[in-house]
């Protein structure tokens, strides 16, 4: 038990199957007796007690969140990284133009970008982004690969549900152009070009859609009036 002293540590070459290569060599450390290593233990702990006394004197340093109790103060790293969520203008209208570059830098696959055909830009444009929060591993490359900055990891964090399906949903508001298109065309075009977009729909689980290992959630209403529809009394087709 020891601690290495770094500023001993050697740079050297050594050949390995006739391939030189450079190593660090650590020297050995020496052996401690039963008394020293009694001694560096009672150090450690009186390090531990340091601090725990400190937080008992000056309880503003302590960084431990009393979580629900201040849901109304709660404080979050700038980093944190949360939900992901789309960026929209002070008019409401998405940064997102569909290049797809989020999906493909996605590790995992969580993150499915749709596009359509414009019905009045005749452009491809963003028609469903659907991001999958139970496979995310919130590792922040969609945002910085996104060339139009167009997304943003969030704080927030409470998302507990009892289904994993319902983590699977559409971060887009509308179907239609970006900001930097609607800008170019008048009050009726953009009315006519945007199209609304609810979380759940779309190919997700809670609209009925299956996807890899994750069965679709069958509407108990759609079910039953299926069951009840009579069946049709004509005769086949000539």
């Amino acid at each position: 038990m020891g601690a290495v002293d770094f500023s001993k540590v050697r740079l050297e070459q050594r050949t390995l199957a006739g391939v030189k290569i450079p190593v660090a060599v650590v020297p050995r450390i020496k052996k401690q007796s039963y008394l020293e290593k009694i001694l560096i233990a009672l150090k450690g702990l009186m390090k531990g007690m340091r601090l725990t006394f400190g937080y008992l004197i000056h309880p503003s340093r302590i960084v431990t969140q009393q979580y629900p109790e201040n849901r109304a103060t709660l404080k979050f790293p700038e980093r944190y990284r949360a939900n992901l969520k789309l960026i929209y203008d002070e008019n409401g209208y998405h940064l997102c133009g569909g290049c797809k570059m989020c999906e493909k830098a996605c590790p995992n696959a969580s993150i499915k970008v749709l596009n359509r055909k414009g019905p009045v830009t005749g452009k491809l444009e963003l028609d469903r982004y659907i991001w999958r929060m139970d496979s995310c591993t919130f590792c922040n490359l969609c945002v910085m690969a996104c060339p139009s900055d167009a997304l943003q990891m969030t704080h927030q964090f409470e998302n507990a549900v009892y289904d994993r399906r319902l983590l699977i949903y559409n971060l887009n508001r509308y179907a239609g152009p970006p900001a930097e298109a609607m800008a170019k065309l008048d009050e009726e075009a953009r009315k006519q070009a945007m199209e609304p977009r609810d979380v759940y729909g779309g190919p997700v689980p809670l609209n009925g859609e299956p996807l890899p290992n994750i069965p679709p959630i069958v509407i108990a209403g759609e079910e039953k009036a299926a069951s009840e529809t009579p069946p049709s009394t004509e005769g086949p087709a000539a």
